[in-house]
């Protein structure tokens, strides 16, 4: 474990306002590195003891415990260090999908300094309903496309985030509107971190 703690941007989004998009894109920065744990979780070798702790709850439907998230998290976090992929020192870790909750915000606080909480929001509801039922549909997704299953989403979403929003300080919480097109939503995301990216590292090519 890395002595001081790391330097880390959150990412928020409500359902389909693409926030596995926009990490995508601003991982692809120089000077951010996108963990997104959908993706640690899926990358597991599942001969491995996390991967086996993973699949006792993955196969049964249930949420894997916070203890269990953090220890994946660190270990994930702790190979890209180690194969240069991740330089604490020079690099924001951009985090989506974690924390997930008011308890795995506290977990985390020892292992990073949030510097900034970006939350992708909807003004305009009916736009995202309309997005995603329409994206169910391009996918295949019929049982996705329920009006009252993706109004239902949103208001887990509301009920889970907020909670967690609530547990950094809101000078560091900055709302983006996101239903824009991609790179107007990324150009609002820039316009927030390049000024912090200025001040903490200026050389992330260095």
């Amino acid at each position: 474990m890395a002595a001081s703690r790391y330097t880390s941007i959150l990412l928020f989004g409500v359902p389909g306002s693409g926030k596995g998009t926009q990490g995508a894109m601003l991982g692809r920065i120089p000077g951010f590195v996108h963990v997104a744990m959908g993706d640690v979780f899926r990358s597991l070798d599942r001969a491995s003891e996390l991967g086996r702790k993973f699949l006792e709850y993955s196969t049964k439907g249930e949420l894997v415990p916070d203890d269990l998230t953090l220890e994946i998290w660190r270990s994930h976090v702790e190979q890209l260090v180690a194969d240069g992929r991740f330089r604490p020192n020079a690099e924001f870790l951009l985090l989506d999908g974690i924390p997930r909750s008011s308890a795995q915000a506290k977990s985390l606080a020892p292992f990073v300094e949030v510097t900034l909480v970006l939350h992708l929001e909807a003004q305009d509801l009916e736009q995202f309903v309309d997005r995603m039922r329409r994206r169910a549909l391009q996918q295949k997704r019929p049982d996705d496309a329920d009006e009252k299953v993706i109004r239902r989403r949103f208001e887990v979403y509301r009920a889970t985030t907020e909670p967690v929003l609530r547990a950094f300080d809101p000078k560091l919480v900055r709302s983006i509107e996101a239903s824009g097109t991609p790179a107007r939503v990324l150009l609002s995301i820039l316009e927030e971190v390049a000024p912090l990216q200025e001040r903490r590292f200026p050389n992330p090519l260095g």
